[in-house]
């Protein structure tokens, strides 16, 4: 497949930074049009990005300056790549010299290993959730009340006292005579 178009994307984090570093090495490269933000990459909404992954089609090859132009993090960078693959749109960065174009056996390596640093990066997160949801309940606290006690704040509570004066006397917070009061 040819490759119909190259499409750049500059993006510097604040207004006060230029963009003309990364325009020009787009334009050198070979861009025809390019796109930027001038905004923190840690914001999802970037109105640049959204216009060019929308203006791209099957054939072109997006260009970015450096990887950390595109991608918010390695997470965000490979979805973004994997997105673009599933339309036929290659991506290039210039310092990396890297290419993904599923229209060689090299591109379509590439898209596959982004693929699957997707999938490993899921997977190390559902294993760090897990193991923190585990730590958390390791550390929880044996009830300090039993079922009498509960019975006694459930008590005065529907006589009229108020939870504050009912933490104040177990000393606990509301918060806590709350929790206590769910369990039953």
């Amino acid at each position: 497949m040819a490759v119909k178009a190259l499409i750049g994307y500059a993006r510097v984090s604040t207004g006060l930074q230029n963009l003309d570093l990364q325009t020009d090495a787009l334009t050198q490269h070979g861009c025809t049009k390019i796109f930027h933000d001038k905004m923190s990459g840690a914001k999802k909404q970037r109105p640049g990005l959204e216009e060019v992954l929308q203006y791209a089609r099957e054939g072109d090859i997006i260009v970015v300056w450096r990887l950390d132009r595109l991608g918010r993090n390695m997470q965000d960078l490979i979805q973004i790549v994997n997105s673009l693959n599933e339309r036929g749109v290659g991506f290039h960065s210039i310092q990396e010299n890297l290419t993904m174009d599923k229209s060689n056996a090299t591109g379509q390596l590439m898209f596959h290993l982004f693929a699957a640093f997707a999938e490993f990066e899921r997977n190390l997160i559902e294993e760090r959730s897990a193991a923190g949801r585990a730590a958390a309940k390791a550390r929880e606290r044996p009830e300090k009340y039993g079922p009498k006690d509960i019975e006694m704040m459930k008590a005065l509570i529907e006589s009229g006292t108020p939870i504050k004066d009912v933490a104040e006397r177990w000393g606990v917070s509301r918060t806590t005579i709350y929790r206590y009061l769910e369990k039953e």
